[in-house]
């Protein structure tokens, strides 16, 4: 049954509906609809592709037209990680996946900056200036 509500799941603006050729029902959603709950890392002629499991058995690599965003929290200091589902939904990377991108992360120099992140399908996606991360280790 989720996994059916899921497929209905639309986003207009800041609002979720589930949408039937019937009927078109609002819901309440906290943060993001889904959780990306597994991560393979897989190999490929471009390099390595991080394909995310969400809670409703989607499959997503992250690279091209499904981006890797991480929000920071000002009030703790961490970042909140997200994957791009479809359509406008996005799925929260839970904390153990988001440790396991931590040590696939690595250092590039992004517009004179020294940005951490990681890679997928050869896009680069930046979590936080390299500078601000070295205070922590």
């Amino acid at each position: 049954m989720v996994k059916l509500f899921a497929s209905v799941l639309k986003r207009e603006g800041d609002k979720y509906f589930l949408v039937t050729p019937v009927e078109k029902v609002g819901l309440i959603v906290e943060d993001v609809p889904f959780l990306a709950v597994e991560l393979r890392v897989e190999q490929g002629a471009t390099g390595h592709a991080l394909v995310f499991r969400t809670n409703v058995d989607d499959w997503v690599t992250a690279g091209p037209g499904h981006a890797l965003r991480f929000e920071p929290q000002p009030a703790t200091g961490s970042l909140k990680p997200y994957l791009h589902v479809r359509r406008e939904l996005w799925a929260k990377v839970t904390r153990p996946l988001f440790y396991d991108l931590v040590a696939l992360g690595e250092e590039r120099d992004i517009g004179g900056k020294a940005m951490f992140g990681v890679v997928s399908q050869g896009e680069f996606f930046a979590m936080a200036e390299a500078s601000a991360l070295r205070e922590f280790v």
